[in-house]
């Protein structure tokens, strides 16, 4: 077993926190290239800082990222942030959403397994899930991703947070993957406020009890998103 999977086998014995799994489905694709996908990474170092700096958030947040561009890619694997390293993302490729998404909701279901076999209480899982264009990858891959997003989302077993960057998302496929949760556009690129926004939704959730209605803050998501 190499250092990376001891710590983090270890984590889940000499943690008894309710866990908080959010996966990341990021696309970066090539038309993400440029000032896009630098905001993207500052927000994703933000991101990171925030959680690390709130004592229970960063006791309770496990955090994975899975990339779509060309390809889906398994960018980290889920670990609290303390010991993992901030990758820095890079473009490339075509938009394949669907393979992105069932990747992340793959290792969203095996992390939860896992808790279940360690005694270890969560959290509903979250996926964020971000494009700026048109899904054109595997088409049977995108039609499985929307039935699975749905079926858990009604189930209660995700909830997830659809977010379109510019003006060429493809706000109808976001609906589809989000039965419960209206699909919100960036405003301006501001990734930074979007993940402040985030950081500050886990410290909340993270202070609640597994199961708990949590109330997002709304006037928040008026400095990052168009209502």
């Amino acid at each position: 077993m190499n250092k990376n999977l001891l710590l983090k086998a270890e984590e889940l014995v000499d943690n008894p926190n309710s866990r908080i799994p959010i996966c990341l489905c990021l696309d970066v694709s090539s038309s993400m290239e440029g000032e896009p996908i630098n905001e993207l990474n500052e927000g994703i170092k933000l991101f990171y800082r925030n959680i690390y700096d709130d004592e229970i958030a960063r006791a309770a947040a496990e955090l994975a990222i899975v990339t779509f561009g060309g390809e889906a890619y398994f960018e980290k694997d889920f670990s609290s942030i303390d010991i993992q390293k901030i990758p820095i993302l890079k473009t490339f490729g075509n938009t394949p959403l669907g393979e992105g998404v069932n990747l992340a909701l793959n290792l969203l279901e095996k992390r939860k397994e896992k808790y279940k076999e360690k005694g270890i209480d969560y959290y509903q899982p979250w996926l964020v899930l971000m494009t700026d264009g048109m899904p054109n990858g595997d088409e049977n891959e995108l039609k499985k991703a929307i039935k699975r997003t749905q079926n858990m989302v009604n189930n209660k077993k995700l909830t997830i947070f659809p977010i379109a960057i510019g003006q060429y998302a493809d706000i109808k496929v976001l609906n589809s993957l989000s039965p419960k949760r209206v699909p919100l556009k960036l405003k301006d690129l501001n990734f930074k406020k979007f993940f402040e926004w985030l950081s500050k939704s886990v410290s909340i959730t993270s202070q609640s009890n597994p199961g708990d209605k949590i109330k997002l803050d709304v006037e928040e998501i008026k400095g990052w998103a168009e209502l």
